[in-house]
C-alpha cells in the first residue's frame, strides 16, 4: 500500500537522520534500506528537505502518544513526572548504547537557520514539550514559591535534557545525564524548601550499568517505557536498573 511505502521512507529517514545527521545521510541510502526506487521516493516527498520537513512532522505528531502521556501516565505526582519524562531519554541512550537521544535535538542544530519550515516544526516540537512540563510544574501549586516563574522553570528542564543527552553521547556513558538531572533535582528540592515544603522530592536509588557478558537480564514491564505501549524492558540483575527493549519499537509510534 501507498501510505505503507511512506511510513517505511519515513521512518528509514528518521533513523539515518538522526545516526548520520541530514547533510550525512545520502539519498541512496534511504532507497536502499527503505528497499524502495527513487521514484517512489521523489512520488512522497520533491525533495530531500521535503522528507525532513515529514519527518519533523512526524515527530511532533507522536510527541504526545509516543512521550509525554507515557509520562504523565509514569507518575501521579506532577514533579515527578518532569522526571519521568527525562527517565524516558535516559533508556533510549542506554538501549542504544548511546548513538540516539533527543532525535530533534540533534536535528535542530544542523538545520538551524538553514530551513525554515523545518525550523518552525522544532519549535513548535519545544514549544510542546516545555508548556506540558509547565503544566506539571503549575499543577505542584505551592510546593514550589508562588515566585516561580514556571515557563522558565520548564525551559531550563529543556536546556537540562539538551546538556546531559549530549554530553552523555560524547562521553559514551550515562553518568553526565545522570548528574545534570540530579542537579535539576537538587534545584527542585531547594525550590521546595523555599516553599516551606518540608518533603523533598527524591530520586530513585540508581547504579552505573554493567556492560558486556557481565549483565544477566530477565524481561519486565519498564515503566514508563512500558506504558508508551513499547516492547517490555529488561532489568539488569548485576544491578537493579530498568533498561529499555527493541530501539527501533522503543521510540516509534509509526
Amino acid at each position: 500500500m501507498a501510505s505503507d511505502t511512506r511510513n517505511r521512507i519515513l521512518s528509514v529517514a528518521a533513523r539515518l537522520f538522526e545516526a548520520l545527521g541530514f547533510e550525512g545521510t545520502a539519498v541512496a541510502a534511504i532507497l536502499r534500506e527503505a528497499d524502495v526506487n527513487s521514484g517512489s521516493l521523489y512520488h512522497f516527498f520533491p525533495s530531500k528537505e521535503a522528507l525532513l520537513v515529514a519527518v519533523l512532522e512526524k515527530y511532533v505528531e507522536v510527541l504526545e502518544p509516543a512521550l509525554l502521556a507515557a509520562a504523565d501516565r509514569a507518575a501521579d505526582d506532577p514533579i515527578e513526572k518532569v522526571f519521568a519524562l527525562l527517565e524516558l531519554y535516559r533508556g533510549r541512550l542506554l538501549v542504544s548504547d548511546f548513538s540516539r537521544g533527543c532525535p530533534v535535538g540533534d536535528l535542530s542544530l544542523e538545520i538551524a537557520g538553514r530551513f525554515p519550515e523545518a525550523r518552525h516544526l522544532v519549535d513548535a516540537y519545544f514549544e510542546s514539550w516545555t508548556d506540558r512540563v509547565e503544566t506539571w510544574l503549575e499543577a505542584a501549586g505551592e510546593r514550589l514559591p508562588s515566585r516561580t516563574d514556571r515557563h522558565a522553570l520548564a525551559a531550563h528542564v529543556l536546556s537540562v535534557l539538551q546538556g546531559g543527552v549530549m554530553q552523555a553521547r560524547v562521553a559514551t556513558s550515562i553518568a553526565p545525564f545522570d548528574d545534570s538531572v540530579s542537579q535539576l533535582r537538587l534545584l527542585v528540592n531547594l525550590l521546595a524548601t523555599q516553599a516551606g515544603v518540608s518533603d523533598t522530592f527524591r530520586p530513585a536509588s540508581r547504579r552505573a550499568p554493567v556492560a558486556g557478558s557481565a549483565r544477566r537480564k530477565q524481561a519486565v514491564p519498564s515503566g514508563a517505557a512500558a506504558s508508551a505501549g513499547t516492547a517490555p524492558g529488561t532489568v539488569d540483575s548485576a544491578t537493579g536498573d530498568v533498561l529499555g527493549g527493541d530501539d527501533d519499537a522503543w521510540w516509534r509510534a509509526w
